[in-house]
């Protein structure tokens, strides 16, 4: 996948990317000098020129998009559109340079380069996303997806019920509210960051009422349960405090899995969330853009 999008038809968008970088910078160096009437800028012809090119390629890179969805359309193979996106993408952000001189203001020019800038730099992050975290996500669903984890957790935790019933009432409450506390997903930043907020009651003395603590990743419980095998009297309490201690294993393994593979879907598809809505200010910004230098001309 990933050498097909960036080295399609052997690199062929590379290398327009970079004749057309070699063009537009070509273009730029001839403004100025001892004999022009001003220095370079977007309001010189060749300004026109490399600002009428960068317009013309936000335009083309916004129709990805649209290119995705026309399944009948024989204008060349996504692949090859995805791979020029990233190359031209790339170009463009030269180009518009070249062509505002790096004469910033308190302005919609400026703030049309502003979202120029921000929707390249998510497309970069996109890039990385699809180059290397499909892989990742691979790699966790090896032998079952999240739903065949889902199942299996919900034996496990079918077990561990049935297992805690041989407890006693103190190892039971821990073990069920270790069941009941966990926590997954949740807000859209807390699967991004896969943070886990279980917790746990951990039963007191005569004294004091149980209290809750964090169970990130079902440490309490599982430190719990490993602490109290070797006080075990009898051999079917040892017994039963290993199966809870296994079974907690396998559960922290599985619950780890569905948080990481919760969190790497997340990541690759966040960027759009900025990329497109970024993509469409800059449509907006262009055409104020463009309509105020034809006023003001």
């Amino acid at each position: 996948m990933r050498e097909s999008l960036l080295g399609w038809q052997q690199y062929r968008y590379l290398k327009w990317g970079l004749l057309l970088l070699v063009l537009s910078v070509a273009l730029y160096v001839t403004q100025g000098g001892s004999n022009a009437a001003q220095p370079p800028n977007g309001g010189t012809w060749q300004g026109y020129v490399l600002g009428s090119l960068g317009a013309l390629l936000i335009v083309w890179l916004s129709l990805l998009g649209v290119r995705k969805r026309s399944y009948k359309s024989t204008a060349g193979t996504v692949q090859g559109w995805a791979s020029a996106h990233v190359y031209l993408g790339t170009a463009l952000l030269v180009v518009a340079t070249l062509h505002c001189a790096l004469q910033f203001g308190f302005n919609v020019h400026t703030l049309a380069y502003i979202l120029m800038c921000l929707v390249i730099l998510s497309g970069f992050y996109g890039l990385y996303a699809y180059m290397h975290l499909p892989g990742r996500l691979a790699s966790i669903q090896s032998g079952s997806g999240q739903d065949g984890r889902l199942d299996e957790l919900a034996r496990v935790d079918a077990r561990i019920r049935d297992a805690s019933e041989r407890c006693d009432a103190n190892l039971q409450s821990l073990v069920i509210s270790a069941l009941e506390l966990t926590r997954v997903g949740g807000s859209a930043w807390q699967q991004l960051l896969a943070r886990d907020r279980s917790r746990v009651m951990v039963p007191g003395d005569s004294s004091q009422k149980a209290q809750a603590m964090a169970n990130v990743e079902q440490e309490v419980v599982i430190g719990h349960l490993a602490g109290r095998i070797p006080d075990a009297r009898k051999q079917s309490e040892a017994e039963v405090l290993n199966e809870l201690l296994g079974l907690f294993g396998r559960r922290q393994v599985l619950l780890h899995q569905v948080r990481r593979e919760v969190q790497l879907r997340g990541l690759m598809k966040i960027w759009l969330y900025f990329h497109i809505p970024l993509t469409v200010g800059l449509l907006v910004a262009l055409v104020v853009h463009i309509i105020s230098v034809f006023i003001y001309w």
